[in-house]
């Protein structure tokens, strides 16, 4: 398993979406996270 190389966050209003890839391009993270617990995460 690769490690995740890039990090994106989509920055919505009340609801974010968390999307990590490795070196290949493969999907390694996909979250959707509520904006009062994205800290948590």
């Amino acid at each position: 398993m690769y490690p995740i190389k890039a990090l994106g966050i989509d920055l919505a209003k009340l609801v974010f979406s968390i999307h990590g890839v490795d070196e290949h391009s493969k999907c390694k993270l996909r979250k959707t996270v509520k904006r009062n617990k994205l800290l948590a995460e």
